[in-house]
């Protein structure tokens, strides 16, 4: 006699129908309208992301109790938001987090842009709205974006150092992933 054991599945993701039966509800993906809804790419990421097997989202550090770290989730977010969906998207998002795991590279890309443009200083937007413009690059130019190319992203859309400080660790453990992988991109040469 086979013992079936049933997986216990928390009742927010079910949806009872007028019948009584329950089928799964689905997540819907992350809006890219508010791309920094961090609880919402987590509870995304963790539920189709696979987190643990081959098919992972790269940069977001999760641990065996599926804790996702909070620094490496905004890293991604903004990476997302910078980069558009495209063939080189890889590319780009590799170049970004070059740059986050380089300590004090894009505080010093901003001194040199405040000391090169006195008239227009860079100024860091904060608040709750947000004006982010992705990059698109045409699929036969990405092979160029360079990591200046990156840091110039980043200043034109005047992202305040401090995110790429926080973003550090994203980018850690988004390059330690991509090196340590035996199908290694070799975009990162």
């Amino acid at each position: 006699m086979a013992i079936i054991k049933r997986q216990h599945i928390p009742s927010r993701f079910l949806r009872t129908k007028d019948d009584g039966t329950s089928t799964l509800r689905m997540m819907r993906a992350p809006d890219p309208k508010r791309p920094f809804d961090l609880e919402q790419i987590a509870q995304y990421a963790l539920i189709y992301g696979r987190p643990g097997l081959e098919n992972t989202w790269q940069g977001i550090a999760v641990d065996f109790a599926y804790r996702m770290h909070w620094r490496t989730l905004f890293g991604f977010a903004l990476c997302r938001a910078l980069c558009a969906n495209s063939a080189g998207k890889t590319t780009l998002v590799q170049r970004f987090a070059l740059v986050m795991a380089h300590p004090g590279l894009y505080w010093e890309a901003v001194a040199a842009y405040a000391a090169a443009n006195p008239t227009q200083p860079f100024v860091a937007q904060f608040g709750a709205n947000l004006e982010i413009r992705q990059v698109h690059i045409p699929d036969d130019q990405v092979r160029n974006f360079s990591d200046n190319d990156a840091i110039c992203v980043l200043i034109h859309n005047r992202i305040p150092p401090d995110w790429v400080d926080h973003a550090y660790t994203y980018g850690v453990v988004y390059l330690e992933q991509q090196f340590h992988q035996p199908t290694m991109s070799l975009d990162v040469f």
